[in-house]
């Protein structure tokens, strides 16, 4: 059964309360008064939330005020409640996000992010399926975010709110990831509209501005994240090299390959990084 919900479209509607009230949903349907910390999985990270814990409860996206099904493949249109190790923590993962491509508004692409902090998490991990501008990162590499550049020229702050970003990508929670990982490395991802693949020229222009990464999600959310007070660590999988880096054409089948192969060791990670967080 359907949860009616007002419109995140409508922009009456405050997406704060329709936050609130998912909470109260995913809250109900979980048995869990509070989660601790999020997870965003992106594509070609759908096999690890097996790896992170016990999942103890499922909730279908659709059941969900101002959530809805997978639009990608490679994604769970559903949110799951993880118990962390034996710490009595729960982890609030989401199997899918919603794209700035989707054409369905800011709002709805960081509503999981907002919903999160109104379920009582304190952090949120978001992960996505990238190409790489550095060759020495092969497909299945991954690479923490130390700071992004967002192309989409939309920002999920309504109004006269000015949030600063200098650290938005926690460095506590980086360190946490190095230390399970000592081999990760940084950079810098940006963030375009898509669905379309990036040019070779707009991935030169990347470079130029200083990027490392490229890919279509993570950066409206990381900043509604920071809004809220939520730490943010953002972890991209390399599933491919850019185009004009890469000598074959892009697809998506070879971001959901790489992730394939590379389920093992981001499944691990992401256990350990969010049982250190929680």
């Amino acid at each position: 059964m359907t949860t009616a919900a007002p419109d995140l479209g409508d922009p009456t509607t405050d997406p704060f309360e329709v936050a609130s009230l998912a909470a109260s949903v995913i809250a109900e349907r979980t048995g869990a008064e509070r989660h601790d910390v999020a997870l965003v999985l992106g594509s070609g990270w759908g096999q690890t939330a097996d790896l992170v814990g016990e999942t103890l409860a499922t909730v279908e996206n659709d059941d969900v005020p101002g959530f809805h099904r997978a639009a990608v493949a490679g994604h769970s249109g559903s949110m799951r409640s993880v118990a962390v190790g034996d710490t009595g923590r729960r982890a609030l993962v989401f199997g899918t996000r919603t794209h700035f491509y989707e054409g369905r508004g800011v709002r709805a692409v960081v509503h999981a992010v907002r919903t999160a902090k109104a379920a009582g998490c304190r952090s949120v991990v978001l992960t996505n399926g990238c190409g790489g501008l550095n060759p020495d990162w092969s497909p299945g590499t991954p690479v923490l975010i130390r700071d992004h550049i967002n192309l989409t020229a939309h920002s999920p702050v309504e109004g006269a709110n000015f949030v600063d970003l200098t650290d938005l990508y926690t460095p506590r929670l980086r360190e946490i990831a190095r230390e399970v990982d000592p081999g990760l490395d940084e950079g810098v991802y940006v963030q375009f509209r898509g669905p379309h693949y990036e040019t070779p020229a707009e991935v030169r222009m990347a470079k130029v501005l200083g990027g490392d990464l490229v890919g279509m999600s993570t950066s409206l959310e990381a900043i509604a994240a920071r809004q809220v007070g939520l730490d943010v660590l953002g972890i991209s999988l390399v599933t491919n090299l850019a185009a004009g880096i890469s000598p074959v054409p892009l697809s998506h089948e070879e971001v959901l390959e790489a992730g394939r192969a590379a389920a093992e060791r981001c499944g691990w990670l992401l256990s350990e990084v969010v049982r250190r967080i929680a």
